[in-house]
């Protein structure tokens, strides 16, 4: 299995995820429902970026 670094669109969108996801579940942000969900976003945005060359 050949693994690749995701791009840097890819990598910021993860990071803005998790961040968001980290945030809400501390009261920052107003999407306390949704934080795991949207932490899971970001680890699968970078798996995927991981696992498919280009994205």
């Amino acid at each position: 299995m050949n693994l690749t670094p995701p791009s840097f669109p890819t990598f910021f969108l993860s990071l803005l995820a998790g961040g968001a996801g980290i945030a809400a579940k501390l009261g920052y942000l107003p999407l306390a429902g949704f934080a795991f969900w949207l932490v899971a976003l970001g680890f699968v945005l970078l798996l995927f970026g991981t696992l498919f060359r280009g994205l």
